[in-house]
This record gives structure tokens, sequence and C-alpha cells, in this order.
């Protein structure tokens, strides 16, 4: 069947137009995805924040504006030069694509199912902070809740009278700790 050019070439170029019309709008409700979270002391990775739901739409519909670029320009050079292999050429290139930017997604996506951390240098982070007053942390679990909340439980060894509040309160540094659990184990100090 032969390729009906007058009207293929006038069909993807408005749905390159919706593409980017619709990749602008999803991209425009989150202004600030790049920003990343800074106190006195700690960096949290915007990882820790990004919505896998919007990333979801936004990697498909530019996926697909870069697909109907590829159409489109498949479908100029079949109609100016004769290469009709070019429409089949571009559909494998932006299948090619979509794959690339599906397994990305999924990779992220397969991390917050499988609760990963979802920043490495956090656990070092927290550990650094608590332990630098001589107390030590026993056990560390972090996980991520939803776009910008963190859980963490901590268990903390100390010789010191400390509760929960003053632990909370060093804690504060990292606003996407949302939930946290503090286990307080108290050791009697060592004559020396």
């Amino acid at each position: 069947m032969p390729i009906r050019f007058a009207e293929a070439i006038p069909i993807a170029c408005l749905g390159l137009a919706v593409n980017i019309a619709s990749a602008w709008l999803l991209g425009g409700g989150d202004h600030d995805h790049h920003r990343h979270e800074h106190d006195d002391h700690h960096h949290i990775h915007h990882g820790a924040r990004r919505d896998n739901n919007i990333r979801a739409a936004i990697i498909h519909v530019t996926a697909d504006a870069a697909v109907s670029i590829l159409v489109i320009t498949g479908l100029l050079l079949a109609r100016t030069f004769g290469w009709l292999w070019m429409d089949p050429l571009a559909g494998m290139i932006g299948a090619i694509v979509i794959a690339s930017w599906s397994y990305g997604l999924v990779r992220d996506t397969s991390a917050i199912l499988l609760d990963m951390t979802p920043d490495a240098a956090l656990p070092h982070s927290l550990r650094e902070l608590i332990e630098q007053d001589g107390d030590r942390i026993s056990d560390l679990h972090l996980w991520r809740l939803g776009p910008g909340h963190l859980g963490v439980i901590l268990a903390i060894t100390t010789e010191q009278s400390r509760d929960h509040r003053f632990y909370r309160e060093k804690l504060a540094g990292f606003p996407a700790l949302s939930h946290v659990t503090i286990e307080i184990e108290r050791t009697v100090a060592r004559a020396s």
C-alpha cells in the first residue's frame, strides 16, 4: 500500500504539536523539580523528591514527540527522495529511544518498590551526625515513603541521658525525613 504523504505528514505534525504542548504542561507543574534541599549540614538528593508518576507521563509524551520528529523526517525523505525505507527505519529508531527511556524509569521505580535508599550518601550523613557526640547507631533503616518524604528507624546506643527529642532536633536538618522512629539503648559509662 503506498504512503499517502499529503495526509501522513500533516497528521504527524499535529501529533508533534500535541506532544510538545503536553510535555510543556506536565513539566510546568513541577517548577522546582531540579531544586535540591540544603541546610547547614546536609544535602538531600532530589531522587527522594522525584514523582515517578509525573516523570512517566513526561517521558511518555517526550518519547512520542521524539518519535513524531523521526516519523516526519522519514516521511519527508521518503517523499522527496523516494527512500521508502526511511519510514520503517524511523519506527525502529523510535522504538530504541522509547526502550532506553523506559529502562531508566523502570530501574528507578523498581528501586522504590524494593525499598532501596534513594540517596546512597544519606545513611552516612545520618550516622556521621548522630555519632559525632560519642553515640553509636546500632541499626538504621531508611526508605522512601513518597516524593520528597523518607522514613527512618534509628536504634541509638548512648552513655548519655538523652531522649528522643534530642535526636529529633539533630535530625531537623533533614527536611525529607517525614517519619522518624528512634529507639534508644542506654549503656553504663565505663570507668577509666
